[in-house]
């Protein structure tokens, strides 16, 4: 009986969402580890953690997770300095998220709406200044942005952007434009300018705890260990470090089914860091491991030979993360593109090379 009530509520919620008719199977989308490749401790969890959630910290184990959220063509992060929100952002008064929500959307799909915690230009939370976006997976950044511009912003940036159904192909937006304002209007504020996003890979973690207290307790944790991780390897980035190469870690607004929370969604560039083919169970040993990421603000291509900007190639949308399970997602999710636990964790996501989604 539970196993039928189960299969009528999943069918429901696949009608829900809807299908794009490129819908991977579960281990289709990305690569699992394996240890005959990944080393015999590819699927251990952590055991030097130095936080833990709290012990009322409870999540739904039972509901199958793939394959149900809903689909997305382009993703935007706005900037607020913040780390939550009003329950809905789209009643942040004033706000770019208030504007995007009530303008017209994007004439290439569905546009996924986050804020973020991403430092303003100006260093307050005030959404009385021009604010900065992130948009994905064109790892483009859009400047000046107020709610004012907005239109165009959806107009001719984000609908002319790479989605997550798009071939990978070299990002074609244009650095600067100008948005159609009243003669009146300062030109300071109607140029919108853009530029590539520093970053090799983003973690995005939701910590809207307006929303669901487990996630204001889980995305602190789960920050500082991914941050303990990346460091030895010389990838961290903090909010205002723009270094090239390394991670970019941002707290962000709902996302969608906190009872599976921590939720971690991590956008990869194609082949991250050089290291997507390494097989690990055939280095020499364990401190070696370590050292296949290469040098800071080095890549693994030819001296001279520049690398065309393709925007992410994937998103690895994950859920039920605990601080046990960082280490191994920083080692081969985000270093990798593989998944270490499908079954339990992998909700859904996109990989442009192979032309595959989830949904």
């Amino acid at each position: 009986m539970a196993s039928a009530l189960r299969s009528l509520i999943n069918g429901a919620k696949a009608l829900a969402i809807g299908n794009s008719g490129s819908k991977a199977a579960l281990h289709e989308l990305f690569p699992v580890v394996d240890k005959a490749v990944d080393g015999d401790d590819c699927d251990h969890d952590c055991d030097s953690c130095s936080v833990q959630y709290p012990k009322g910290f409870k999540i739904d184990e039972s509901d199958d997770l793939y394959g149900f959220v809903k689909g997305w063509s382009t993703h935007v992060l706005v900037a607020t300095g913040k780390t939550d929100w009003v329950r809905d952002i789209a009643n942040e008064k004033g706000s770019v998220m208030q504007a995007i929500a009530g303008a017209k959307g994007p004439s290439n799909g569905r546009l996924m709406l986050s804020a973020s915690n991403i430092p303003t230009p100006h260093h307050t939370t005030s959404y009385s200044e021009p604010t900065t976006v992130l948009l994905l997976p064109a790892f483009t950044i859009i400047e000046n942005v107020t709610p004012a511009t907005v239109p165009a912003l959806l107009d001719s940036i984000v609908s002319r952007a790479p989605t997550t159904s798009s071939p990978l192909a070299p990002v074609s937006i244009p650095r600067s434009i100008e948005a159609p304002l009243p003669e009146a209007t300062p030109a300071a504020l109607r140029e919108l300018t853009t530029r590539p996003c520093p970053h090799r890979a983003l973690i995005l973690l939701c910590s809207q705890k307006t929303r669901d207290a487990r996630c204001g307790q889980s995305a602190p944790l789960l920050r500082r260990e991914f941050q303990r991780h990346l460091q030895p390897l010389g990838l961290y980035r903090d909010l205002d470090d723009e270094r090239p190469g390394g991670v970019g870690i941002y707290f962000i607004s709902h996302v969608g089914g906190h009872k599976y929370s921590a939720n971690v969604m991590v956008y990869r560039r194609r082949d991250a860091f050089g290291v997507d083919a390494v097989k690990r169970a055939e280095l020499k040993n364990e401190g070696e491991d370590l050292k296949v990421v290469l040098p800071l603000g080095q890549d693994n291509k030819g001296e001279g030979e520049e690398e065309e900007d393709v925007g992410a190639a994937q998103c690895i949308w994950l859920a039920r993360v605990r601080p046990e399970d960082c280490e191994g997602i920083v080692k081969f999710t985000v270093l990798q593109g593989k998944v270490v636990k499908p079954a339990r964790q992998l909700r859904g996501g996109f990989d442009r090379e192979k032309g595959l989604l989830s949904w």
